[in-house]
């Protein structure tokens, strides 16, 4: 018998009015699939759902008028190749990038309007923002690590968001990429004040769970940001979307997306981005 109560009768996700088109990268990936099922609530049509293997020219040259990737850092430079040529913008969310790499990377995708952050959700930016804080506050005296979490079938490691996590703390402490350790064996003797620890944790069906800890002695200061559903990652992914378009070319993160970036700061010129899927 059907329901008397309106509110019942109504989907899961609430469409809007079609306001822009997307051309998905990853359509079958868990993220590709969440992030079209839930486009019709932000207003947008996926206009071509793609994956690697596919022709990507044609498809992004037909498809929508912003890219979102979600799919492979192999594919990355291709994507952003493509997004440039036919004047696309972009919304990459694609992990496992070396820093070089990135760095190349995110030079030709500063051609175009581009977010391009290491993960999506709102709490992990300002999660983001809370270890920015703390690192500027607190001295070398206060030992940081961040350690990760995911489900058994993540590809890459360290995620991206641990990667801009880290970044944030070695850019604070002004210390480089040969300060991190990436976990502890054998006899690697005592901590030093210049090292930044990274562990990386797989198993189950952990969406995302990641901690950073600040600790001296005498006390420990611990920020952490667990996720339990793949929705607010995708939603993040589509509200990045509608923020992008008609910004100027550039790279920007999810800290600009929510308004959450330093007054005079330039988040478009910065160089350690990554991303997660």
């Amino acid at each position: 018998m059907p329901s008397s109560n309106p509110q019942h009768d109504e989907p899961a996700t609430r469409a809007r009015p079609i306001k822009g088109s997307a051309t998905l990268i990853g359509a079958r990936g868990r993220m590709g699939r969440t992030i079209a099922e839930l486009a019709p609530e932000f207003g947008f049509q996926v206009a071509a759902a793609l994956e690697v293997g596919d022709d990507l020219a044609a498809g992004i040259e037909a498809g929508g008028e912003t890219i979102i990737d979600f799919s492979f850092h192999e594919t990355t430079a291709e994507v952003i190749s493509h997004a440039v040529r036919f004047g696309k913008a972009l919304i990459i969310g694609t992990t496992g990038h070396s820093i070089d790499a990135r760095a190349s990377l995110l030079k030709e995708a500063a051609k175009v309007p581009c977010v391009w952050a290491g993960n999506y959700s709102v709490g992990v930016n300002l999660l983001n923002a809370l270890t920015q804080r703390a690192a500027a506050v607190l001295s070398d005296d206060y030992d940081a690590e961040v350690v990760e979490m995911h489900h058994r079938f993540k590809k890459d490691a360290p995620s991206g968001t641990a990667a801009r996590l880290l970044e944030i703390i070695l850019a604070a402490r002004g210390l480089g990429p040969e300060a991190l350790r990436h976990g502890r064996e054998g006899i690697p003797g005592e901590r030093t004040r210049t090292e930044v620890g990274i562990h990386a944790l797989r198993g189950g069906d952990v969406v995302g769970d990641h901690t950073v800890i600040f600790a001296a002695l005498g006390e420990r200061l611990e920020l952490t940001h667990k996720a339990s559903d793949r929705a607010i990652f995708a939603r993040g992914a589509l509200r990045a979307a509608q923020w992008i378009r008609g910004k100027r070319p550039g790279v920007y993160d999810m800290q600009d997306v929510l308004g959450l970036s330093e007054p005079n700061g330039n988040t478009a010129a910065m160089s350690g981005h990554s991303s997660s899927r």
